[in-house]
């Protein structure tokens, strides 16, 4: 049984090393280009719904060398360089950087699923509402789950529109629900463009998942200080994922499906190369 200490960090292989410098970069570059530009590189590069305004599909590549906060981009480029490092010089350079984009891309595809049925539920209420209007849907829309406001700058656009629709009301009915269609069709846009994921956690899930897989006796230390068998500690984890995604109750902002997401690649793509003899270099 080995134990995983700081004894077993030597020199970093080469796609560590650039997945390292290249995250950092990028961090750097949205810091920059926010406050000397005024542009936000996480909505351009993250990942958007594939319906939004704001989605292209290179985002799927990019949004894993975008972190919204230094902890963020920390606990991340960590587990990379603790886990990923063992794993590389194991596999070696190409495999190990394959792995990392079919762990990244399946946490993408997993998380636009996951957001398709998050979504789609109000989007149909915006539908059946814009084919068949009237005040008192349009107050009971409003009322409901389904209408939140997704961004700050969305916010003052209604507080406006509430003001002119409620004065249109006691002159103008027929204006009044002309202008609430064109106001779900401002919702609509601004609640597609709303969610956005970045970050490399899905790839390293995904690396954790091999790491407990290749080396299941090994002990990590939890905060420094905790053992645990690296297997025990990724269904451990795994499990939390699960827990924390399905009941939605975290409230932390944190796409914990697309994590799972990139355990379940990482599974299929080590089954398939046990099945075909390629598991090592």
């Amino acid at each position: 049984m080995n134990n995983f200490g700081a004894s077993r960090f030597g020199l970093l292989p080469p796609v560590v090393k650039n997945l390292l410098i290249l995250n950092g970069l990028f961090f750097l570059a949205s810091l920059s280009f926010d406050q000397v530009f005024h542009i936000d590189l996480n909505n351009l590069l993250g990942l958007h719904y594939y319906s939004s305004d704001k989605f292209s599909p290179y985002q799927f590549i990019t949004y894993m060398f975008m972190h919204g906060s230094f902890l963020h981009i920390f606990s991340n480029m960590f587990a990379l360089w603790m886990f990923g490092k063992e794993l590389e010089m194991r596999w070696g350079p190409s495999r190990f950087l394959t792995y990392f984009l079919v762990t990244g891309l399946g946490a993408a595809i997993i998380q636009i699923g996951v957001m398709y049925f998050e979504l789609q539920p109000t989007i149909l209420a915006i539908k059946t509402y814009v084919a068949k209007p009237s005040p008192a849907d349009f107050k009971i829309f409003l009322e409901s789950g389904f209408f939140q406001l997704p961004s700050f700058e969305f916010q003052t656009y209604y507080k406006h529109f509430i003001d002119n629709y409620n004065l249109l009301l006691t002159t103008n009915t027929d204006q009044a629900v002309l202008s609430s269609v064109e106001f779900m069709t401002q919702y609509k846009t601004a609640f597609l463009n709303a969610p956005v994921v970045i970050g490399a956690s899905g790839a390293v899930f995904g690396i954790l998942l091999a790491f407990g897989m290749m080396f299941p006796n090994t002990v990590l230390y939890i905060y420094f200080a905790i053992p645990m068998k690296a297997k025990y500690f990724v269904m451990l984890y795994g499990g939390f994922e699960i827990y924390a995604g399905l009941s939605n109750r975290t409230g932390d902002n944190v796409a914990h499906f697309a994590h799972l997401g990139g355990m379940i690649f990482g599974f299929i793509l080590i089954m398939y190369w046990k099945k075909t003899k390629q598991f090592y270099k």
